[in-house]
C-alpha cells in the first residue's frame, strides 16, 4: 500500500484532473436520478393495498385523487371550474353534483345522500382522478397546474396535494441544507484545526464525493426524497473523521522524512488506509442493516449511504492526498496554534472519578430504555409539513367544512348481485366514522338499468370486471380509530368478495404502521448483531463487544428517550433509522479508545495507566469528530419544516454529542471495573511483554 501511496502522491496533478473529469458523468447522473416524494410508494409490492392500486391503474386508468373544496361559488362558476380541471393534462375524470343532476335543480331540492355528498353551508366538492399514482410526476404535475387556475375559494386536498408540497418545500430547502451543513462543519474544524486552508480542502474533497455518490444513484432509478435530503449531510458528518486521519498522519510522517513530502505521504496513505477500512466497516454495516427492511425506503438509505461511505473512503486516500500535496506551501503558511492543545486536565479528572460515571450509566439505564420503549409516533405524511402549506390547509377545510378527513376506495367484484351490494353498502355506512359510501347503487339506486347511468360515472365506477365505491371518513389516517375502521370494512367486503380489496391513502398507512413496526425491530437486531461480530473480530474477544455495544447503546436509549420526557412525537422513519445510523457511525469513537487501551496494556500499563493514557490520546480527537458530525446534522434540524427531516436530524445532532460523551466519560469506567474479564475473554488482548510484566509485578 506503501508504494500505491507514494504513486498517488508522484501522479498527484493527474489525479485532481481525474477527479474533475469524473464530476462530469456525476453531475449528468445526479440531474437524471429521479426524486419519489412519496413515502407509501415504498411498502411492499405484495401488500393488497398496494395490489389494489395497480389493479386500479390497469382496470380503470387512475390510481389517485384530490377532493377539492370550493366556498362561496355559484354553481355555474363552480360547473365552469370543474371543465377548466378537466382539460388538464393527466386530470382523469372530476366528479361532481352535474354528473349526477342538473344544477339548475335547486340545492334545497337535492336529496339527501347526494347533498351530505356534495354539499356543505356555502361550500360544495368535487373529486378529481388522476390518470396515474399519487406520487408520479404526472399527477404532482396536474395538482400544480389545478392550483394555478383556482382561486382563493378553492381547496385542492389529497396525497397527491400533500406530496406535491413535499417536492416543492424539498427543491427550495435542499441547497440551504448543504450549505448550512457545510458552514458549520467549517466553524468545528476551524476550532479545532491547526490550519485556516485544512477545513476548506476537506470539504471540497468531501463535496466532490458526495456528487460522485449521487451521480451513481442513477443505477438505482431513483432516490427518495428523504436520502436527497440526508446523503450529503450524513457523508459529510460520518466521513470527516477520515480526511482528519489522513492529514494528522501525513503531518507525523513529514517528521519521520523531513524533506520528502511525497514519501511522507505515500506512509500516510497506507497507514490512514487501514485505519479507515476498519473503521468504516462499521459505519457500512449500520447502513446495510436497513437495507433488511421490508419497507424499501431503508433499502434505498442504506444502500446510498453505504455506498457514499466507501467513496468518501477511496477519495479520502486518492483525491485528498493529491489536494492536500498541492496546497501544502499554503497550509503551511496558514497553520495557527490549536484552541485546545490536549485534554490532560479533562482525563484526569474523568479516571478519578470513574465510580462516578458507572453510577450515571446504571442510574440513568431504566429511566432512558423506558422513555425510548415508550417515546410516541406518528404515521401520518401530512403531519410532519407545515399546517401552512396548500395541501394542509385544504385537508384542515374539508375536514372542518364537511367533517371528512379521508377518503377510502374499495374495489370488488361488479358481478356480485344489487341486493348485496345494497346490503353491503348500508352495512358500510353503519360503521363507526363513516359519513357515506358513494356507489352506483348508493346513487342511483339497484333497480336503476345500466343504460340510463351517464356513460362518465359508470366509466369511472365500474370496469370490466371491477367495480369502485368511494367511503368517506371522518377518522384521520394513520389513527387507531381508522385502523380499527379500515378493519371493520374490510371484514365486510370480504364477506361479500374474498378477492375485494379496501384500498387509499389510511389503509396505506395503516399497512405502513404495521410493515415499520416490524422493521424497527429486525433492523435494530440485524445492526447490534453485525456491529458485534465486527468488533469481536476485530478484538478477538467476546467481552469487548459487549462492553462497546452497550454504551452506545445506552446513548441511543438515551436519545430517544428525550422525545418521551418533553411529550414530542416522531416520525416513525426517524424511529427506525436513527438507532442504527447513530449505532454504527458513532461506534467507531469506542473502537478508536479501545484500540488505544489495548495498546497501552500492551506496553506493559496497568489498567488505570492504560485507560489514562488512552483517554488523553483519543479524547481530542472523538471530540473533534462528534462536533463534527453535530454541526453536520445540528444546522439542518434547526432549518428544516419538514419534520420527518428534522426530526432525524435533531436525533442524529443530539446523538453523536450523546455517544461522544458516553466515550468519554462512562467508557473509561467501564475498562477500569471489566478489566480482568476483558484480559481473560480477549485472546492475547495484553501480548506476551504485557504478560511477562504482570508476571513480574505478582
Amino acid at each position: 500500500m506503501v508504494k500505491t501511496g507514494k504513486w498517488i502522491a508522484k501522479h498527484r496533478i493527474l489525479i485532481v484532473l481525474i477527479g474533475i473529469l469524473l464530476l462530469i458523468p456525476s453531475v449528468i447522473g445526479t440531474i437524471k436520478t429521479r426524486i419519489n416524494y412519496d413515502i407509501l410508494s415504498y411498502l411492499p409490492e405484495s401488500l393488497e393495498t398496494v395490489k389494489g392500486q395497480d389493479v386500479m391503474v390497469d382496470e380503470f386508468g387512475t390510481g389517485a385523487f384530490s377532493m377539492v373544496v370550493v366556498e362561496d361559488m355559484p354553481l355555474k362558476d363552480v360547473q365552469k371550474l370543474k371543465n377548466k380541471f378537466e382539460e388538464i393534462e393527466h386530470v382523469k375524470k372530476v366528479l361532481w353534483y352535474d354528473d349526477i343532476a342538473d344544477i339548475s335543480v335547486p340545492t334545497s331540492m337535492v336529496p339527501k345522500d347526494l347533498k351530505d355528498i356534495f354539499f356543505a353551508d356555502d361550500s360544495t366538492m368535487m373529486l378529481v382522478l388522476f390518470d396515474n399514482t399519487t406520487s408520479s410526476d404526472e399527477a404532482m404535475e396536474a395538482v400544480t397546474n389545478m392550483r394555478a387556475i383556482a382561486d382563493k375559494q378553492c381547496f385542492i386536498s389529497g396525497m397527491s396535494g400533500v406530496v406535491t408540497d413535499i417536492k416543492n418545500l424539498c427543491l427550495q430547502e435542499l441547497p440551504i441544507y448543504v450549505a448550512i451543513a457545510a458552514l458549520f462543519s467549517f466553524i468545528v474544524l476551524e476550532i479545532t484545526g491547526t490550519s485556516f486552508v485544512v477545513p476548506i480542502l476537506f470539504l471540497l474533497c468531501i463535496g466532490i464525493s458526495i456528487l460522485y455518490n449521487m451521480g451513481t444513484n442513477i443505477f438505482l432509478g431513483e432516490i427518495s426524497y428523504l436520502t436527497q435530503a440526508l446523503v450529503a449531510i450524513l457523508q459529510l458528518g460520518v466521513t470527516m473523521d477520515y480526511s482528519i486521519f489522513l492529514l494528522d498522519s501525513f503531518e507525523e510522517n513529514k517528521k519521520r522524512f523531513p524533506g520528502d513530502k511525497n514519501r511522507a505521504m505515500g506512509h500516510a496513505i497506507s497507514n490512514t488506509f487501514k485505519s479507515i477500512v476498519s473503521s468504516s466497516i462499521t459505519t457500512v454495516a449500520g447502513f446495510a442493516a436497513l437495507c433488511l427492511m421490508t419497507f424499501a425506503l431503508g433499502k434505498n438509505l442504506g444502500i446510498v449511504m453505504a455506498k457514499g461511505v466507501i467513496i468518501g473512503v477511496i477519495c479520502c486516500v486518492t483525491l485528498l492526498p493529491a489536494i492536500i500535496l498541492i496546497f501544502d506551501p499554503l497550509i503551511e503558511k496558514t497553520k495557527h496554534k490549536p484552541l485546545i492543545k490536549n485534554t490532560n486536565r479533562l482525563s484526569g479528572f474523568i479516571i478519578r472519578h470513574y465510580k462516578i460515571w458507572l453510577a450515571v450509566f446504571c442510574i440513568g439505564l431504566l429511566p432512558a430504555v423506558y422513555g425510548n420503549n415508550n417515546t410516541k409516533i406518528y404515521y401520518n405524511i401530512d403531519k410532519s409539513l407545515p399546517s401552512t402549506l396548500d395541501s394542509n390547509v385544504a385537508n384542515k377545510k374539508l375536514e372542518d367544512t364537511f367533517d371528512m378527513s379521508t377518503m377510502h376506495i374499495i374495489m370488488m367484484d361488479k358481478n356480485i348481485s344489487n341486493a348485496n351490494k345494497t346490503t353491503l353498502m348500508k352495512d358500510i355506512e353503519k360503521v363507526d366514522g363513516v359519513k357515506w359510501a358513494f356507489g352506483l347503487n348508493s346513487v342511483f339506486g339497484a333497480n336503476v338499468p345500466a343504460s340510463m347511468i351517464p356513460k362518465d360515472v359508470k366509466d369511472m365506477l365500474q370496469s370490466d370486471e371491477q367495480e369502485l365505491v368511494f367511503v368517506c371518513s371522518k377518522y384521520s389516517s394513520a389513527t387507531d380509530e381508522s385502523n380499527s375502521q379500515i378493519a371493520a370494512i374490510n371484514d365486510l367486503v370480504k364477506k361479500y368478495d374474498s378477492n375485494g380489496m379496501v384500498i387509499g391513502e389510511a389503509p396505506l398507512m395503516k399497512d405502513l404502521q404495521d410493515v415499520t413496526d416490524i422493521d424497527l425491530v429486525n433492523v435494530n437486531v440485524a445492526s447490534v448483531a453485525a456491529i458485534f461480530i465486527i468488533i469481536m473480530l476485530v478484538f478477538k474477544s467476546i467481552s469487548v463487544p459487549i462492553i462497546l455495544v452497550a454504551v452506545i447503546e445506552f446513548a441511543i436509549n438515551v436519545n430517544m428517550a428525550i422525545p418521551f420526557f418533553q411529550g414530542i412525537e416522531l416520525p416513525f422513519v426517524a424511529s427506525i433509522v436513527v438507532g442504527t445510523i447513530q449505532l454504527g457511525a458513532t461506534v467507531d469513537y469506542a473502537i478508536l479508545m479501545t484500540s488505544r487501551y489495548q495498546k497501552e496494556r500492551r506496553k506493559g500499563f496497568g489498567k488505570k495507566e492504560a485507560v489514562m493514557n488512552a483517554h488523553k490520546a483519543c479524547a481530542l480527537s472523538i471530540m473533534t469528530s462528534g462536533f463534527s458530525f453535530f454541526a453536520a446534522t445540528f444546522g439542518v434540524a434547526w432549518y428544516s419544516k419538514v419534520d420527518m427531516i428534522g426530526a432525524i436530524c435533531t436525533l442524529l445532532s443530539r446523538g453523536a454529542l450523546i455517544s461522544m460523551a458516553c466515550v468519554i466519560f462512562i467508557l473509561p469506567a467501564m475498562f477500569i471495573i471489566f478489566d480482568k474479564v476483558i484480559c481473560k475473554t480477549s485472546i492475547d488482548f495484553l501480548g506476551e511483554k504485557a504478560k511477562a510484566k504482570a508476571a513480574a509485578r505478582a
